[in-house]
Parts: C-alpha cells; structure tokens; sequence
C-alpha cells in the first residue's frame, strides 16, 4: 500500500547510535523543497527522530514498545551509526537514555517488527569511522562489518518487506539519496533489482563520483594535481578514488552547489566499506613501477597506461600549466602557440 493511500502515512523512526550525527545535519540541508515539505508532500511521518521530535523520556520508551509489540505500524527503521556491542557483547557503552536497555538490544527488537531497516550513513551500513583503528567498542554497521557480510543482524536478516537492510552510505550520506531511498519506499517501489551488491540503493550507485567532476578535462590528459591547491585531476598523485568510488555526488552536488573534489580534496570513496582504513596517507596514491594501483573501474591496466601516455603527449599547454596552479593562467579564449 503506497504512503498516499495510508491514513497516517508512512511510518519512519530515526535512532541515533555510534556516530556523529553527521547524518542528521546533512538531512537538515535538503532543499528544493526542504526536509519537512518532501516528507509532507511524500506522506512520511516521523514517529519519532532524536533532533526533530519534542517527545522524551517516558513518552518515547512507551511509543518504542508500542513498536515492538506490533499496536504502532513502522515501516521504515532508520539507524545513524554504528552499534556498539562493546564491551564484550553487552552493548552496555551505548544504553538509550532513560531505557537502562543497550542500543543494539533496542535496534534488535525494532528491527524485528518493521518493514524496511536503512542504514543511514556508512558507520550504520558498515561500521566506518567509529569501527577504525582497534575498535575498542565493537562498533559494527547493521548487516556488516567491514567488507564481512554479518553485522549486528547478522548475514541471514530480511526486514518484514523481505529485503536485507538497506544501505544508505556515505560519509555523511547525502540527504537526496535518504529522501529519495524513502519516497521509493513508500511508493513500495524497492526490490533487490534496485540495490547494488552491497545493499546500497542503485538510485545513486549506478554512477561514479568522477562523472560530472568539473576536473574531467585535466583526467582526459593526465593533467595532474601535485599539491592541494592545484586545479588537476587529484588520481594520479593525491589518492583520489572518484573513478572507481559508486555515487553522484559530482551529478547531484551537495547543498546545490558543491563536491569534495569541487572542493579541492580527493574522493576517498566513503561510500564504501572500510574506506577509513585505505592503508595509506589520503593524500597519496600508492604506485607500482609509477603506475596507480588503483585504477577507473572497468579499465585493463594495459589499456590505462597506453592511453595515459598518449594523453600526456598531446596535452594542450593550457591544461598542463592550469593542471598546477591554484588559478586559471591560460584561459581557453586565448590563443596559444599550438605546440
């Protein structure tokens, strides 16, 4: 039954677990319309978000179990960070306010019960910053930890609608690919055609940040940044992932107008698992021989150095001298000497 046809909607609760909230406040800048107007105009109702609702305390633990036993309908279960099983299984480091009951035994129990579970942001889907480093807390992301399939639900889970959980990631996600992800839902348009193969919608990981990167033109030649400011392509020395990292952020600009590497910094491909651990400083790209170990999706070694080299040969003056310096020196309306 589409969210339209429903008396109250369709039914969202928002918790926040072992993150930053980072999530949250990239939701707060959807625009064109704004948050609340495409929750309305989609028949999304909130039962519940820690940011946007004014119930607390005693009225938000009776509406949980109102949840759990099955009196209040939810059809989306939407999780921001990592779960904390620390320490030792208990998952007493994360106990929701005023419960004196651990996160993860919460997110167990309201899992069971709803129709579609999200991962919202990459600590959710995956563990991601929060599960860096010796992981003290046990952090772990819904349905997988890192790469490993599992997670706190474990690899056999499927929502009430029959789908694993949903992986919205990213660091923060977008806040379109959240709204989006949930009209769809309520639109009951979501099936396992339309998740890639680590559970994340296909909506934005059918595209590459490097399409629509403003830096295409430096890519074609090999133009290549060397320092920060530089205005070259950031792949081949500064560790930028946007050829092989799945998602529209250069197509779908955040805050309408802006990217990371619109902002001068290399995609480390945080919609992916264990992407803050890449093994390497963020800003390098590891080499063979001088050739990228990471190199475009789809793309033979051997093709990429053949192609690489002939691009750097015929290079335009004006790209390489622009390629690195921190402004245009060689506007394109200039004539140049054709070298």
């Amino acid at each position: 039954m589409a969210a339209s046809e429903r008396e109250d909607g369709f039914t969202v609760l928002w918790l926040q677990s072992g993150g930053c909230g980072g999530c949250t406040m990239s939701l707060l800048c959807a625009e064109a319309p704004d948050l609340f107007t495409t929750l309305d105009s989609a028949g999304i109702r909130f039962l519940w978000h820690p940011s946007f609702s004014e119930a607390t305390g005693e009225e938000v633990t009776a509406m949980l179990e109102a949840v759990c036993a099955g009196e209040t309908r939810l059809d989306a279960l939407c999780v921001e960070g990592s779960l904390l099983r620390g320490p030792n299984g208990t998952g007493r480091f994360h106990v929701l306010a005023g419960t004196d009951t651990p996160m993860v035994r919460w997110v167990e129990r309201l899992a069971a019960v709803a129709r579609y579970t999200l991962a919202i942001g990459t600590c959710a889907a995956f563990g991601g910053v929060t599960s860096a480093g010796p992981n003290p807390t046990e952090a772990c992301g819904l349905q997988y930890e890192g790469e490993q399939s599992g997670g706190l639900l474990g690899d056999a889970y499927r929502s009430g609608a029959g789908l694993p959980v949903i992986n919205v990631a990213g660091c923060p996600t977008h806040p379109g690919w959240v709204l989006e992800t949930l009209m769809t839902l309520a639109l009951d348009g979501m099936g396992d055609p339309l998740l890639d193969d680590l559970a994340r919608p296909a909506l934005y990981t059918d595209h590459l940040v490097h399409h629509g990167c403003a830096r295409n033109e430096y890519y074609e030649y090999k133009a290549s940044a060397e320092v920060p400011s530089d205005l070259g392509c950031m792949m081949e020395h500064m560790g930028c992932l946007g050829t092989q990292a799945r998602a529209d952020c250069n197509i779908r600009p955040w805050n309408g107008t802006g990217s990371c590497t619109d902002g001068g910094y290399p995609c480390v491909n945080c919609t992916a698992p264990e992407f803050e651990e890449p093994g390497h400083h963020f800003l390098e790209t590891p080499k063979v021989a001088g050739i990228p170990i990471g190199l475009p999706t789809d793309m033979p070694k051997a093709w990429f150095v053949a192609l690489a080299s002939l691009a750097k040969s015929a290079t335009p003056r004006r790209v390489r001298e622009n390629a690195v310096a921190d402004h245009i020196v060689n506007s394109p309306a200039k004539e140049h000497d054709g070298e």
